[in-house]
């Protein structure tokens, strides 16, 4: 039986470089941005989060409550850079509340 060639890789770099050749990074993306969005802003938010979508550097979030809405509406730039720290790259430069 051949042994296997240890290229000494982690399988987190071997994750990052299929991710990269087989350009699944924006798929990625939306996925991680969903997870920081319900990571980031709690339970209590996320009770009225109906959608959360990222297209290109935008991410659109559906909430059921007008009031939450307007409240998370004065504090957009703080939640971006909540939201792109948890995620660990600039990935959102806009927020839209609806």
């Amino acid at each position: 039986m051949a042994k296997r060639k240890n290229t000494g890789l982690p399988i987190g770099e071997a994750l990052k470089e299929f991710i990269k050749e087989n350009r699944l990074e924006k798929g990625m993306d939306r996925v991680n941005a969903r997870e920081a969005w319900k990571n980031v802003m709690g339970k209590g938010v996320n009770n009225y989060t109906n959608a959360i979508e990222l297209r290109n550097e935008t991410l659109f979030v559906s909430l059921s409550s007008s009031v939450l809405r307007e409240e998370l509406s004065l504090g957009k730039s703080k939640i971006i850079v909540m939201l792109n720290e948890e995620l660990g790259k600039e990935i959102i430069k806009k927020l839209v509340l609806r």
